[in-house]
């Protein structure tokens, strides 16, 4: 009989990380001599823990077709990072007992720099602990900073949401400074690389255009100069439009916005930088200003997503299945550019040992030197990334999205696994 297989979605959702679930379902149903059931862990990597087990073969093929236009995570997603076998051999084991309970021999996980380190940590357990397991992670991240892909899939439809939103909100600041706002400032995601801050530049195509200053993770706030070129800019152009990364910090290495508090992954809660930067602003130029937060918007906005993310996300979670049908173990699915004019690319192979925990930073010949916005080569990079629109179908004005059954299977263990 052939082994089933287990997919989970891991870490903050994307526009199209369904589009990725889709495309390694689609795949798994056509190989039934070869892989038995696709379980979905509800809530990711929990699922597996708490043996809390989604049935997929229960959806039809029109409602995993459906996940392809639908944002979000379908399954369920979930922070919670598996710590090593030799400091939690118990979280191991018991992930071995619902493997071996439900015949499990395919683990498919959806996610970025965390999550390929889970799928890393997991694909050990064959060898460490006498479990046969094909691990094949799937990338996703809005971020973009996973290393050795060209892009990460839901990069390119947030990529896509800022450009269009710094250029529509822009041209209504334009109108209005003459006698109101001046400025504007739209804070985007970005801990520590500013992929989705460098997008916002795409909308500036020619002198003038909006936006006048990015604020970059990986650049220092210096507080003078930035003032000096905000000012600058309003009598330049009457108004100032600014795409700040919610990461920037200050020369002590402080986020501008640190809230304090840490969040599963250990990572800094960072509470806000659009207002402390638009304050700073006013106080110091005493200019009007507007600020937004694009927060969940952006990475979810499945109504403009870009066609190209679609397309990638879908072939991405395609190439898993079959990578793994192969017998590629411990490896994630890649994109790789083998042209910039035309665009093409393809689909290529890395190991899970280099991808896991590893960030991919904005190369420096991607700011200008100034630190304040993109070159062309960034440019060059970012552009076929945003193309093409792939709308979802609509009915009454709004967007049909698919909500799945997700039937839980029956647990067989005994034993009830409490997460800590």
């Amino acid at each position: 009989m052939p082994k089933n297989a287990f997919y989970a979605q891991s870490g903050g959702v994307t526009a199209v990380i369904n589009a990725s679930a889709c495309g390694l379902i689609e795949t798994a149903r056509q190989h039934p001599d070869k892989i038995g059931k696709v379980y979905a862990g509800r809530n990711g990597i929990i699922g597996a823990l708490t043996e809390d087990l989604i049935d997929t073969s229960q959806e039809s093929d029109e409602a995993i077709a459906a996940l392809r236009h639908t944002p979000s995570g379908a399954f369920g997603s979930c922070r919670f990072k598996l710590k090593g076998l030799d400091e939690s051999k118990a979280e191991y084991e018991r992930l071995i007992e619902v493997f071996k309970a439900h015949d499990i021999g395919y683990f498919f996980y959806n996610g970025g720099g965390d999550s390929q380190d889970t799928s890393h940590k997991i694909s050990q357990i064959g060898e460490k602990m006498g479990y046969p397991i094909i691990c094949v992670g799937v990338p996703k991240t809005v971020d973009n900073d996973l290393p050795i892909t060209d892009n990460c899939p839901g990069f390119g439809s947030v990529a896509k949401y800022v450009a269009v939103s710094i250029r529509e909100a822009s041209f209504d600041v334009a109108s209005m400074a003459k006698t109101s706002t001046k400025i504007f400032v739209m804070e985007v995601m970005g801990r520590h690389a500013g992929w989705i801050a460098a997008a916002g530049g795409i909308a500036a195509e020619k002198e003038g255009d909006a936006p006048h200053l990015i604020l970059f993770p990986e650049i220092v706030f210096e507080q003078e100069k930035f003032l000096a070129r905000v000012d600058a800019a309003v009598k330049k152009y009457g108004y100032c439009s600014i795409v700040v990364s919610e990461g920037v910090k200050n020369k002590e290495g402080t986020f501008l916005a640190e809230a304090g508090s840490r969040d599963a992954f250990g990572h800094a809660q960072l509470g806000g930088v659009a207002p402390v930067v638009a304050q700073l602003i006013k106080e110091k130029l005493g200019y009007k200003y507007h600020w937004a937060v694009a927060d969940y918007l952006q990475r979810s906005a499945r109504h403009i997503a870009s066609k190209m993310d679609v397309e990638q996300a879908y072939a991405l979670g395609k190439a898993a299945v079959e990578l793994a049908l192969s017998g590629k173990n411990a490896v994630m699915p890649t994109i790789v550019r083998t042209s910039n004019t035309p665009y093409q690319w393809e689909i290529g192979i890395a190991n899970l040992a280099d991808v896991a925990n590893v960030e991919k930073m904005m190369p420096k010949n991607y700011i200008t030197e100034d630190g304040f916005g993109i070159t062309e080569e960034c440019r060059a990079y970012l552009q076929p990334l945003i193309l093409g629109e792939d709308y979802p179908p609509y009915k009454d004005g709004l967007p049909q999205y698919v909500v799945l059954k997700n039937v839980g299977i029956a647990k067989k263990l005994s034993t009830v696994y409490n997460l800590k």
